[in-house]
This record gives structure tokens, C-alpha cells and sequence, in this order.
């Protein structure tokens, strides 16, 4: 029987290993707009990467609205929704540290470094999250 997953448990969940992001944002039009990403959670935040003239970072600019789903895809299946308002910064030196963990999370940490500084350029944009709903649910199909 799916059970609704405590702070700790899906604080660990959305935090395992390499597991990515489904992140949708607003379209001008009111539609949403899904991507894939790589995160990490700060606190009561998820912080990311995007290019500021992507999809995603075109709508967080203007409407920062956002749902992140992340999901085991198998049996018994959980997952996680987080929902908040982006805030975002272009200053390259906060960049940076949070580039290079993100990085390192998904590519280890011998690779992270190289990933920060790839990523903590002009153009791009840090995001931070701050959580304001979680939705967890875990041995969906128990």
C-alpha cells in the first residue's frame, strides 16, 4: 500500500545517487514546459543550473512558478513533487560552488570541478528554489 514519505525519507530520495529532475515551468501562453536536470538540495531549497536563454530559463525569468518531480520508474515505484518560486542569480562567483556540486554529484567528484567551471559562465543562470509544497508518496504500487 503506497505511504506518504516523512521529511528524512524523501529529503533522502530526491537525493540518492545520480536520480534527475523533471522540472516544469511556465510558458508564456500559460502552458507547461517539462526538462530534465541535475540539482541538488541547500536546506529547505533545490538549486540548478540553466541557460538563461533556454526554454526554462526564458520562463523562470518571467513567471517563477515551478513543479520538480523525481521518480524511482521501478516496482514499487515512489515519488517526489517540490513545488516554490525560483529566484535567480547570474553572479558568476555564487555560481560556481554550486555548479561544481551539482557536477560532482552527477559525475563524481574527480569530474566535478571541470563541470563548475563549464557551467558558471556568462549566459548561464543559478537557481535556487525555495520549497514551499512536497508531495511524497513511496511503494506505489505495494
Amino acid at each position: 500500500m503506497a505511504q506518504k514519505m516523512t521529511q528524512e525519507e524523501w529529503r533522502a530520495f530526491v537525493s540518492h545517487s545520480t536520480r534527475t529532475g523533471k522540472l516544469s515551468t511556465v510558458r508564456e501562453d500559460g502552458s507547461p514546459h517539462i526538462a530534465p536536470i541535475w540539482f541538488v538540495l541547500d536546506g529547505d531549497a533545490f538549486v540548478f543550473n540553466t541557460g538563461k536563454n533556454t526554454v526554462k530559463g526564458r520562463n523562470l525569468a518571467r513567471d517563477g512558478r515551478v513543479a520538480l518531480c523525481v521518480d524511482d520508474d521501478r516496482p514499487p515505484f515512489s515519488y517526489v513533487v517540490l513545488q516554490g518560486r525560483a529566484e535567480i542569480s547570474e553572479d558568476l562567483e555564487e555560481m560556481l560552488p554550486w555548479a561544481t556540486r551539482i557536477g560532482s554529484r552527477y559525475m563524481g567528484e574527480e569530474r566535478g570541478e571541470a563541470f563548475g567551471r563549464r557551467n558558471a559562465v556568462p549566459g548561464e543562470l543559478l537557481v535556487r528554489v525555495p520549497i514551499e509544497k512536497v508531495i511524497a508518496t513511496a511503494g506505489i504500487a505495494d
